[in-house]
């Protein structure tokens, strides 16, 4: 009964049932959630009743929590959220924690890094469909002047651009780009960079030209190999299951030759495993 109602309404549908069990019982649904079930099937659930905006605050704040900082877990959210997305993270963020997610991804990471990571919390990036055909060439040429054409690397340039840039506009950026050096972008980066910072860049080129695919080789990577990165896996099929799910099922399936759906099947087992495929849809 429980998966059956969570999994099949929307977040939007979802929120509301939240606020009659609490106006009916005086109780938190997502505490009642807490207290009977338990492990990943509890998180999951929980995630369902949890409001987008405050279950990325909670995610980011996962991975910067205790020793060592979750840093694909930061990279992902980041890259694949929208400005407004971001805005309403943040704010969520503050409510939740009341302190600052800039202030936090500061004390967690450090140098170019942190730079970018900070720009794309900022929700500054240009959201609109436009393109700019000069710009591109002009942004082209200023990323190849601040790596491949000059001794040492400029990141700020790279942070500027590839954080600040529309995805429609950064893709005619990158055409450009290998039309002046003869290379393609994630090659550049991969030459140039290093570290987190490489990871983060990269991750905002794959997102750039298919953010699904994206998402579909994170899925992956939870999902293969010895033990699951439910964390990952939880994070991706809920906040994306109203947005991009179909697509990302599409490219798992074109990219490993066999459905998300069986993925989850043969490496999750008992109520999580049902609500992990209810969230999934079909079996392609």
């Amino acid at each position: 009964m429980l998966i059956s109602i969570l999994t099949e309404r929307s977040n939007a549908q979802r929120q509301l049932i939240v606020k009659e069990y609490q106006a009916a019982y005086g109780k938190e649904l997502k505490d009642d959630l807490k207290g009977d079930l338990s492990g990943h099937f509890e998180h999951l659930m929980v995630a369902l009743v949890t409001p987008p905006a405050v279950f990325d605050a909670k995610q980011l704040k996962k991975s910067m929590k205790g020793a060592g900082t979750n840093e694909d877990a930061l990279i992902e959210i980041l890259t694949t959220r929208t400005s407004r997305q971001m805005k309403d993270i943040s704010q969520a963020y503050y409510t939740v924690y009341k302190k600052s997610l800039g202030d936090d991804i500061s004390s967690e990471t450090s140098g170019d890094f942190r730079k970018a990571l900070l720009t794309l919390a900022d929700g500054r990036r240009d959201e609109s469909l436009k393109v700019d055909e000069h710009l591109a060439k002009q942004d082209a040429q200023i990323l190849y002047k601040a790596g491949e054409n000059r001794w040492g690397t400029d990141e700020d340039k790279f942070t500027e651009i590839l954080c600040l840039r529309s995805f429609p506009q950064l893709k005619l950026t990158f055409d450009e780009y290998r039309n002046i050096s003869q290379k393609d972008i994630v090659d550049s980066i991969k030459g140039e960079l290093s570290g987190h910072f490489e990871d983060l860049l990269l991750a905002i080129v794959n997102c750039v030209r298919n953010t699904p695919a994206f998402l579909a080789e994170r899925l992956h990577r939870a999902l293969k190999g010895i033990g699951t990165d439910e964390f990952t896996l939880n994070r991706i099929m809920v906040s994306r299951s109203e947005i991009d799910l179909l697509d990302i099922r599409t490219e798992f399936k074109k990219h490993y030759g066999y459905s998300l759906y069986s993925a989850i099947k043969s490496d999750t087992s008992g109520d999580y495993e049902i609500t992990l495929l209810k969230i999934c849809g079909g079996d392609d």
